[in-house]
């Protein structure tokens, strides 16, 4: 059976739920309660499992906070033999507006310490990252409350239908494979639209 592992990067704890950093579990939280499954506390994350047509899928919440990431990543990648065309990492990010979504196959870290570390401990930037746009209303220098700073309920009502379509991208990720899902999915909410 081919299996998946999807991460979605945040850090663990009640004082980080809700903020902006935590993005990439927020969609895997939608994910879980659309599947109908619950996150186990297991080592270095919080890990849910199912299928979705004869796949296997693994969802990661990394407990190892942010700039650990990829520890995580390699620990449950290396456990469940899981190859690298079938990693995807849902995470942040400042340079896209509020709701952008933008999937790619490999890139830079763009800044964002979480895919920093992921890159330096599993040692390649050829993996796949859905990129969800947090905006970057802050003043000079404060990026860091920015990130770390709690959504409203205008950010959410503006965020919301783009978890949803970051939970059918995960399924046409792990369905259609990067290419077809990029094609399908790109052109439509690079706009945050």
């Amino acid at each position: 059976m081919d299996k998946f592992l999807i991460v979605g990067l945040g850090n663990p704890g009640d004082e980080y739920a809700g903020t902006r950093h935590n993005t990439g579990f927020m969609v895997l939280d939608a994910f879980a309660k659309a599947s109908n499954i619950v996150f186990d506390d297991r080592r270095y994350g919080f890990i849910a499992e199912t299928s979705l047509k004869g796949r296997k899928i693994f969802l990661l919440k990394p407990t190892t906070y942010m700039n650990l990431s990829g520890n995580a990543v390699r620990y449950w990648m290396n456990k469940e033999n899981i190859d690298l065309a079938r990693l995807l990492v849902v995470v942040d990010d400042l340079s896209l507006p509020l709701g952008a979504l933008r999937l790619k196959g490999k890139g830079s870290n763009g800044g964002h310490n979480g895919l920093g570390n992921i890159q330096s401990v599993i040692g390649t930037q050829q993996y796949a990252r859905l990129r969800i746009g947090i905006g970057n209303e802050f003043p000079k220098g404060m990026q860091v409350d920015w990130v770390l700073g709690k959504y409203d309920e205008d950010d959410l009502k503006t965020l919301s239908p783009s978890i949803g379509t970051a939970v059918e991208i995960i399924k046409s990720f792990v369905l259609s494979g990067l290419d077809i899902t990029m094609n399908q999915f790109n052109n439509k909410h690079n706009d945050g639209k």
